[in-house]
């Protein structure tokens, strides 16, 4: 069993699991490579040998505790016939939303569209040693909406207004998305994963008084779906400040990712029952390093008595100096 497997099972090693969000990216120049070629990025995720390729650089590179699979949380409404673009200086760029179209979908469609993802997870576990865990994940119903609809605006903040509009939609569409998310779940677990991760990356625009339909209760439904499978997932409503407390009780995930935002040390008193996963400020790896030895001793302090798996409160930044993340990595396993 992998050491992430047995933190998230709620055992207190040795040494903390260390893996890192967005570690197969545009920080790495092997990655630049490849991307240069690739301008495409939809394509570039449906392509299973270099997505594996991808995703094994950083393994190759540090001694992480497990790798997770190269692609996108927009794959699913890419597979749901809604036209996805990545566009340089502006990020995603989604087609209109069409319920008619997201109601006639065929699972066995959707499947058939992100073959090549769960063909380039098999890969993966194939050359992936077997003490390393392989991460599955998918985007949140709510951080999908966001796309999907277009809720958000140029200066990151919800749009009320389009919310409003398109509250309905939501509210009728949203256990259909989830089931769509479980699916897509479970073919990669299927492919060979054996660890989840959701991302609610937008959770934090959520009014406070739909936080339990929007994004509570899906991932009650997605936690439940899985435990059953005995599968161990970990959450990350990046965003929601104290309510974090309410999420842990309420989803029980197996662990739940902490954001930048988030004191850790309110983290180790207040979520309970369940391993803790990051917090820490991607923006120390590009500083002082000892500042940035200094925090990952805080982070390793703090959690020094609990299941714990070190990581960022957000993904690695395009900037990072690989060689930094390098000492990081071995200052958490010395």
């Amino acid at each position: 069993m992998s050491t992430l497997l047995k933190c998230l099972k709620g055992e207190i090693l040795s040494r903390h699991p260390v893996w890192f969000m967005r570690q197969a990216g545009r920080y790495l120049p092997e990655f630049r490579r490849i991307r240069s070629d690739n301008p495409d990025f939809i394509k570039l995720c449906l392509d299973s040998v270099l997505s594996s390729e991808i995703t094994l650089q950083p393994i190759k590179r540090f001694n992480l505790d497990a790798a997770i699979i190269f692609s996108d949380i927009l794959m699913i409404p890419y597979a749901l016939n809604q036209k996805v673009e990545f566009k340089e200086n502006t990020g995603p760029v989604l087609s209109s939303f069409d319920l008619d179209e997201f109601k006639s979908i065929k699972i066995e469609d959707f499947t058939e569209k992100l073959l090549p993802v769960y063909k380039s997870l098999t890969k993966t576990r194939k050359k992936l040693d077997e003490n390393k865990s392989l991460i599955a994940f998918a985007g949140a119903p709510w951080t999908l909406f966001m796309y999907m609809l277009q809720l958000k605006k140029n200066n990151n903040k919800l749009d009320d207004r389009k919310l409003e509009i398109n509250l309905k939609t939501i509210e009728k569409t949203i256990s259909t998305l989830t089931k769509y998310i479980c699916i897509h779940l479970e073919e990669q677990i299927s492919a060979g994963a054996d660890v989840i991760q959701i991302f609610d990356s937008w959770a934090g625009l959520i009014p406070q008084g739909r936080l339990k339909t929007f994004c509570y209760d899906p991932h009650q439904e997605i936690v439940n779906h899985f435990k059953k499978k005995n599968i161990p997932i970990i959450c990350f409503p990046k965003g929601i400040g104290k309510n974090y407390k309410e999420f842990n009780h309420i989803v029980r995930p197996s662990g739940i990712n902490i954001d930048y935002d988030v004191n850790p040390a309110w983290a180790a008193e207040n979520l309970e029952n369940t391993c803790i996963q990051g917090g820490m400020d991607p923006k120390f790896l590009l500083g002082d390093e000892k500042n940035l030895l200094d925090e990952v001793e805080k982070f390793l302090k703090i959690f020094e008595q609990k299941p714990y798996i070190f990581n960022l409160g957000h993904g690695i930044l395009p900037e990072t100096d690989p060689n930094v993340l390098d000492k990081v990595i071995k200052k958490v396993i010395s």
